[in-house]
Parts: C-alpha cells; structure tokens; sequence
C-alpha cells in the first residue's frame, strides 16, 4: 500500500510483539516528547480515519507519562469490514486535575484475540503507511535505540495488559518520526505501568559463617582475585538474567572471552562470548548493567557498585577488538545427553557448542572445547564422540559425507595442536593426562615419575625446586630409557585421575591455580600441595608409622595401586620390612606376586619424603556461640540452588559467594528449644543455618543430603537426624578401610558407602552400646552388639561433635516425622500402605514437578510400580527424577482407580444431592456428614488423599496443578460414570481447596453443621 488511506479504507491493526520491556514514566521527569506512548481510544458516534489537518489537536500532556517497549516491530494487519464494525478510532477526551479521563464502554472479549497475534518481527523499523493518517497510534520514535532481546520476561503481562486494553474497547497503532496521533474526539486515555526490574531469588535461610583463617586457604583465594582484577581481566559472582531464566554464576574476562560458569571449578562453560561481539555496555541502578548484543541483551547483576563498576569499565575497554577469524567447518549437529540440536563450529584450535544457528551469527556460545585436550572417534553409522578430560560429547549428523567432513576437519586440528614424542602420545591417551595436573594447562610435557602426574613445563619448573626427595621430574620427549612400559601403564591407567584423587583431594575450588597463574602463586600451590600435604587424602592408618607399613606390605601384593599410593603419601615407608625383621621388603613382595606395575611405583618412591602427619589437638566440645565468634562471624542470607548454596549481604540482593554443597564433609542438629539451626562443616569454613520453623529446617536439611549422600535415599532414613559426616570406616581388628558417610539419628548408624557395589547398612544403638574417642587420631570406636567398627573423621571438630551426640543418639527413640497435613488422632481405620508410600515419596521430591497428576507416566513403569508397591510398599525403589515421579503418580492414580472404591455405590446418590446445593455453607456441612457415614478405611484413604492434593496445589505456581485442575484429573478416579456431572467436579474441588474444614473441623462445628443439616 503506497498512498495515504482514504476516509473509507479499514484501519491497521499492529500485532504487538511477543517480547518487550516497560519503563517508569512519571509526570515529573519525563517532559520530553520523544517518548514511546501507547494511546488508547474509545469509540464514538462517527467513523473513519481523518487526514493531517483535520484535527492537529497536540495534546503535551499526554506524554509524560509512557509505556516504553523494546525494538517492538509491528506487523499492519489489515481487518475485515465486519472487524472495522467493532473497532472505532474516534476518541473523545476529558480532562481533570489528575489528568486525561477515559470514556470505556464494554466491549465483546473475543475482539481481543486480534490484539494477541505474536508474529515473529523483524529487526528493522516498522513502515506503516497509514501511520500518518491513523487517529490512534503508538509513538516509537527511540525504537531504534532499544535493541531487540530474549531477555524480557513480561509476556504475560503484555497478554493481560493487551486483553484489558481491548475489553476497554482501546485500539493501539503506531506513528512515524516521533509524532504524536492526531485525536479527532474529545476523550484520551493514557495506559502506564512502572518498569518491573529484575531481582533475585529471595533468600529462605539465614547463614552465619565462619571467616576464613589465614591458614585456611584464604590467602590464595585473594592473591587469585588480585590477580584477575586488572582493567580487561575480570572475575566475580554475578546474578544473570538470559531470557527468563535467571542464575548464579561465576563470570570471568580474560580481555577477550567472556566465560559465564556455574561452579568455580567447572571446566566447561555455561555460557562464552568474544568482547567483539558485544555492540553496547549499560549500566544502571542497584549493581545492574545490561551487555547488548545486536538482536539480543543479557542482563547482569553485581552484589556491590564497586563490582558493578569494574565490570562495566573492563567490557568497555575491552570493546574494539578484531572478531575471530570465520571458522572453516560449522554446522548443525544433534546433541546427545541431553538430546538436543545444537550448532558447531571449529574456530583455531576450538570447538565452539551454541543453542542453535541464531546465537551462532550473534557469537554467543554456550561452551568451547579445547582440541588440544580432545579426541574424536566415530562411533556409528552417523554417529561421531569427541573425548575430552571433563565430558565425552556424542554428536550425530543427517548423512555419511557431514560424518566424514567433520571427522577430518577436527581430527586435522587435533593433530595441529599436537607435535610430540610415542610416550606422549600413549599418556595422552588418557583424557586425564591431557591437562597439567596442577594448574589445568593443555599438552603437558613433563611428569614428575614417582608422584604419577603429568605437568605442565611451568609447573615442572616448581617440582625441579623441590628436590628429588620429593618430585622427580622427567621430560615426555627427551627422556626416553626412564619411560619402560611398566610405568607408561602406571600413567595411562591411574596418572593425573589417581593422584589429584590422593593429593589433591581435599582442595578447595577457591585454592586451584590456573594455567596464568604467577610463579609465585605457582610455587605458592604446589609447595602446599606436595611438601605441606594441604589437600591430600591421609590414609586412616596414617597416625602409626608401624600400620602403615604392615598394610603397605600388604596392599603390593595386589593389584590396588590407588591405595598405594594413598599408604606412600601418608608416609609409608618402601625400604621398611615386614613384621619380620629379616623379612622380605614391599619391592620384593611386589616381584614375588608378579605386581609390575606396583614395583615400579614402589622403586620411583624408594628415597622419597611425604609430607608429616599432623596431629590434631583435640579441641573443647563447642556449640553454635563457640563456633561463630563475634570477631570472626559474617552473616549472610542464603539460598539453595541444586547442588549450590548462594549467599547474599540482604535479602533479595545478587549473590556474592557460592558454596559447592559437594565440598561439605560433616552436617549437624544444632536446634534447641524454639531456635531451629543446623551447622555445616567444609575443609575451610563452619557455617551455622538458622530457620524461623522446624518445617524450613527440614526442607532445607533435606535439600543437602539429598546432594551429598551417596546413592538412592529412602526418605524415611532422613527424618531426624543429628549428624551427618564423610568417614574413613574400619571394621575388627582389620587394616582395609572404606570411605563411606555415616548418618547418625536416634537409634540408629546408617552407613551409605561411596562405593555403590556397597549396599547400606544400618547399625542399632541401644543404651548398652559401647563407644570411645581417639581424639590424636579422630576416631570413634563402636560397639553395637557383636559388631564393632572404627569411623575416622577428617576434622576433630566433627569427632567431637560425633562423640557428643552418640550419647544423645543412645537413648533416643526415633519419631518418625510428621506429614505436611495431620490425620485426626482420634481416626478409625487405615490407610493402604501404597498410598501412603506414594504421597510420602510426591510430597518429599515432586511438588515442583510441572503437570504432576496430569502428566502421564509410562505405561510398563506404572504397571511394575504398582505391583512392587503392592508386594513391599515400605522396600520398593521409587526414583525422584522428573520421569519417577510421574510414573510414581501414575500409579496412585492406577491404584485408587482400579482397587480401591471410595465412595460406595448407595452412597453416590446422596454425594450427587448434596453437590448439586447451591448453598456453599450447606454443601460443605453436608460433605462433612456424608464422610461421617462412610466406612473407616474409605474416610481415613480418603482423607489422606484429599490433604495431599491440597498440599500440592499450593505449590501450582510451579506446577501448574490448582485445586481446579486436580479436580479434574481424580473426579473420574472418585466418582467414575459421573465424572461428566459439573457439580461432581466441583464437590472435588471443594474437597481439596476446604480440607481442613471439611475433614479436620472441630466438635464445635459439628453442632452447627447437624443445625444445618436439620434445616435442610
């Protein structure tokens, strides 16, 4: 349409785009008319659309207050003559001292539905040629300065906002070059809302913690921050909002890359970007800035103005850059674990991974793989892996030729990135042994032969400094004669994986050097690690010299290098002997049961030193005020997050420090009285949690056990628990260990071991059980029956504390802890035992899951479910993944159908009457005496369903399931052939949404519902 409409062409209709963001406006500071302005008419007596001119009626007051939209794009649709009909531009205004008045007749709703089309849009400025002429439009003169993004989360509240707009009988256009619309009638209304900003989760849970000592690590953890912190090198917790989506995550800049992770010491990124693919950097209010790219913007938040600032001024001078060469393979790829499709590209010696080809023209990846720690093999007919130290990534490709074409390209780049000797390469064949052991640098060339870690020549550097009494340091390529194929095996078998498992098993993320780091910071780490022994693994023999040797004499008689290697860094001794005096030595033993492997480990280590084993002062047993100083506390707010626990200065505030809940070694009761807390210990801090209730205790407790316990949990096993440590375990008068985790509650020791060959175990505590602390070793022996077991603490804080509570644990009989909804002490009958187990297990792990009860769960599963439940309802194994616990619903949902009728047959007919009342009061009251008449198993069953359901709809914000729609789903379940009936939907409805009234009134209600019931 090129010429200007006519007074009797139709009226453009925008489609408002999908996504857009609103800013305050308020009369006072927004004086300007170049505004963006959503203006709303009303109909009245005349119709069509009036040229310039015949009304230039400028109303300034109109735009000090606006709504303003990001890049929205808007699409002139065009109406029907019977939409014209509907839609009237004409607009009467009126105004008062408060402003522009609307006149709003009603309008029918199904008109709003043309106001709802979200059509793609382009990224270019509308043209509308009726936007000179249109009556009723929307000013969009700095469209250009707001860039498109995915990152608004007011989708809905466009919908509402539109939907309201058109019950108002309100028409939105749009105007060119920043004009306002030219209102032919009297009466304008102006629609506003304040800008919604962006805030973090609030917080559940208030943290005291611990300060760092200067021992204790903290000083590495500065020097790394000082380190990073220059004008293009960055490194902080931020708060980050892509889309809707919001997380915590730990951003660095490295003056080029922009990596996003979700753990310190993750070696794979969240989300990667090059700086030049950055087009505008802003910042705002509250420690916010936004990086902009050309369709999109992430925004970002800092938990301080300082942190903020320095953000901003490092991607600023950053700016300007060269883009990275075009990359010269990049294609589309299906992604496995998880199944998704996925963008690649090779760029130098890198694979770049993005969501789809979209983030891949924007340059916004989602992780880069080093090739120079890679390895590509094909693994099907279209099917190709690419092996790396962190994760094996499995792609697949639509035909033979992609197959080939990306298998040479990256297998090219792969052998561009390396140039070395036959031993290298057998080392490298390990994924492990593609990174420095110590500081994560790729292709190392260097090995220290009796430590068994492959490093990098800057790190080989440090080693060489301190001695061969305790790192021999030997090249891959020119040391040749020291390579025999009894110690290649040792390196490709065990090399970096096994050592970090014994000297660096301990380290906190904070602690780890990376491949930049200064010599000093370098020495600093590795002296730490192989002199002073910081973050090793001690063997729980390590307290006696002479036990140590008589287990190493034992363990190189077998094919268990690891544990050898835990015995050498604890300080056993290789030239030591037997118990005999004249017997033979470990090298001799190793010879006689043909261990090559073990005595060529054993003959490296023959002269070397190991770091002394220190000797733990006990400690006075301490509480919560002994633990948290008042010089040495920092109080936090916190939040779980899965495996994470992010910390914030206030309530709702971004987050400044992350704890991997996988670095907590010991969890204890500390609750007293009405004060609800629990204490959680790491290798460098104490960190005491306080809750405002016993419920949000739990929940929390339940959060982090679920993370570090080992293996499937019975939630039963979870309920009152006074501690939780990981242990060395012993049992008679045996040398053989095994780390496991040991759950102390009342009456019982439950024992998840670390290995799941392993089953758990479970140890009685009666009054009579015997028990006694080693605090030089911290160890607890216990007795329970003929039983008798030794558990060895990594902290003596957490022997003692073991020690303190045995005593309660004792005498204590376990109560099983209460249901989210409380049946009737006074209730007659039981329950069905699968029901029971059911609503227990969805109640623990599945209130979040979206569409719970609605969903459907597999058909085979739900079927094995309900037989395994019906056969061992308190033993079956229930998952608490997503898919488990639909399936677990399904067969609630199967059972109660199938086997268990609630409401009998001559009783339905009076369900139905007292459903179809129109008195709400009398159907409630009628509900409770019907339930009075029902058998004891059915009332109690249903009772207990009843209470579960309304505990899940008060989570339907997360998973969707109202009271409304679980009516839905079990009115076929309760009422069968009458399901179709409205009042049995809702008599369902009201079942659930007034539980407590209807199944747990009081006497006193009683009486007044027979009053009722007597009137009726």
């Amino acid at each position: 349409m090129s010429g200007p409409l006519g007074p009797d062409m139709p009226i453009p209709v925008p489609k408002p785009r999908a996504r857009y963001k609103r800013a305050a406006g308020s009369l006072q500071s927004q004086n300007s008319v170049d505004r963006d302005l959503i203006y709303t008419a009303s109909p009245a007596s005349s119709t069509g659309i009036h040229n310039k001119g015949t009304n230039d009626m400028m109303l300034e007051t109109v735009v000090n207050s606006a709504v303003r939209l990001n890049n929205p794009s808007f699409s002139t649709a065009i109406p029907s003559q019977a939409d014209q009909n509907h839609i009237q531009p004409n607009v009467s205004l009126s105004t008062s001292d408060s402003g522009l008045i609307p006149s709003c007749p009603e309008m029918d709703c199904s008109d709003s539905d043309r106001f709802l089309d979200r059509s793609a849009s382009s990224s270019s400025p509308p043209s509308s040629p009726a936007s000179d002429h249109d009556s009723s439009l929307l000013v969009l003169p700095d469209w250009t300065k707001e860039l498109g993004s995915e990152s608004s989360n007011d989708d809905d509240e466009l919908i509402a906002e539109v939907k309201k707009a058109c019950l108002m009988n309100d028409v939105v256009g749009v105007v060119a070059n920043g004009q306002p619309p030219v209102p032919r009638v009297e009466h304008m209304v102006l629609q506003t809302r304040p800008f919604k900003l962006k805030t973090p989760r609030a917080a559940t849970i208030r943290v005291s913690r611990k300060k760092q000592g200067p021992g204790s690590g903290g000083g590495a953890k500065a020097a790394d921050t000082s380190r990073r912190e220059s004008v293009v090198s960055r490194s902080s917790w931020l708060d980050v909002w892509k889309g809707r989506r919001h997380n915590v995550l730990w951003a660095t800049l490295d003056g080029q890359l922009v990596s996003l992770w979700k753990k310190r010491t993750d070696k794979l990124t969240d989300m990667v970007f090059h700086v030049s693919s950055i087009t505008e950097v802003r910042k705002q209010d509250k420690g916010r800035f936004s990086v902009y790219f050309r369709k999109k913007h992430f925004e970002f938040m800092a938990h301080s103005e300082a942190v903020q600032e320095g953000w901003v001024t490092s991607l600023l001078a950053s700016r300007g850059l060269d883009p990275p060469a075009p990359p010269p393979q990049h294609g589309a790829l299906v992604m496995k674990d998880p199944r998704s499709r996925v963008y690649a590209a090779i760029c130098g010696h890198n694979l770049w991974i993005y969501s789809g080809k979209e983030n891949f023209e924007l340059g916004i990846g989602t992780t880069c793989v080093s090739m120079n720690v890679a390895s590509v093999k094909q693994t099907g007919r279209h099917n190709f892996s690419l092996i790396t130290p962190y994760k094996t990534f499995n792609f697949s490709v639509e035909s033979s030729r992609e197959l080939g074409l990306w298998l040479a390209s990256l297998t090219q780049v792969i052998l561009s990135a390396l140039s070395c000797s036959e031993v290298a390469q057998r080392l490298w064949a390990s994924p492990w042994n593609k990174v420095c052991a110590d500081c994560g640098c790729a292709n190392p060339e260097w090995a220290s032969v009796n430590l068994l870690v492959v490093i990098c020549e800057a790190c080989a550097g440090q080693h060489r400094s301190l001695g061969i009494n305790v790192s021999k340091v030997r090249s891959l390529k020119l040391d040749s004669k020291v390579w025999t194929e009894p110690l290649i095996q040792l390196f490709v078998r065990y090399g970096n994986k096994a050592a970090n498992q014994v000297w660096g098993y301990n380290l906190p993320g904070a602690e780890q050097i990376l491949p930049d780091a200064s010599v000093d910071q370098r020495g600093d780490f590795i002296r730490a690690k192989y002199v002073k022994g910081r973050y090793r693994r001690a063997h729980p023999l390590a307290s006696s010299q002479r036990l140590l040797n008589q287990r190493l004499c034992e363990v190189v008689c077998s094919p268990n290098v690891p544990e050898t290697m835990s015995l050498l860094c604890s300080g056993a001794r290789v030239l030591c002997n037997t118990l005999d005096p004249k017997g033979p030595s470990p090298i001799a033993l190793a010879e006689q049961a043909g261990q090559a492997m073990q005595t060529e480990l054993l003959r490296h280590n023959e002269y070397t030193e190991s770091p002394a084993h220190a000797h733990q002062k006990p400690s006075r047993a301490s509480s919560t005020s002994d633990l948290l100083s008042a010089a040495g506390e920092e109080e936090f707010h916190g939040k779980l997050e899965e495996d994470r626990f992010l910390f914030s200065l206030e309530n709702d505030s971004a987050a400044c420090d992350v704890l991997d809940l996988r670095e907590v070694i010991s969890i204890f009761d500390r609750s007293e009285g009405t004060t609800y807390a629990f204490e959680m210990v790491t290798l460098t801090e104490q960190l005491v949690c306080n809750a405002d209730a016993e419920t949000v205790l739990f929940i929390h407790l339940l959060h982090i056990l679920k993370v570090v316990l080992p293996g499937p949990l019975d939630e039963e096993d979870l309920d009152g628990v006074f501690a939780v440590s990981r242990v060395s375990l012993r049992e008679g008068e045996g040398l053989q260990h095994a780390e496991v985790w040991a759950v102390l509650r009342g009456g019982q020791v439950l024992i998840y071991p670390t290995d799941h060959q392993r089953q758990k175990e479970r140890l009685t505590l009666t009054p009579d059980s015997q028990y006694k602390i080693d605090s030089s070793e911290n160890t607890i022996e216990l007795t329970a029956g003929e039983r008798t077991m030794s558990l060895q603490f990594e902290q003596n804080h957490s022997c003692q504390t073991w020690h303190t509570l045995l005593k309660r644990a004792t005498v204590t009989k376990r109560q099983p802890r209460p249901s989210l909804y409380q049946l009737p002490a006074s209730s007659a009958g039981t329950v069905p035992p699968l029901i029971e187990r059911c609503i227990s297990h969805i109640t623990q792990y599945g209130l979040k899951v979206e569409g719970l009860y609605r969903r459907c769960g597999l058909a085979t599963k739900i079927n094995l479910l309900v037989e395994a439940l019906s056969t061992s309802p308190k033993t079956a194994h229930l998952e608490t993944d997503e898919q488990g616990l639909l399936d677990i619903a399904g067969a609630l949902k199967q059972y109660v159908r199938k086997q268990v009728l609630l409401i009998p047959e001559d009783h339905k007919k009076l369900w139905v009457e007292a459903a179809a009342h129109k008195d709400e009061t009398i159907r409630l009251a009628t509900y409770r005496q019907l339930l009075k008449k029902l058998p004891p198993d059915n009332r109690i069953t249903l009772h207990a369903l009843c209470g579960h359901f309304y505990i899940v709809q008060l989570y339907s914000s997360e998973n969707r399931m109202t009271a409304q729609n679980l009516a839905l789903v079990f009115v076929p379940t309760l009422f069968q052939e009458l399901a179709m009936n409205p009042n049995m939907v809702r008599l369902t409805r009201e079942l659930i949404i007034h539980h407590t009234i209807i199944f747990l009134g009081q006497e006193d209600e009683s009486n007044k519902v027979d009053e009722l019931i007597t009137i009726l």
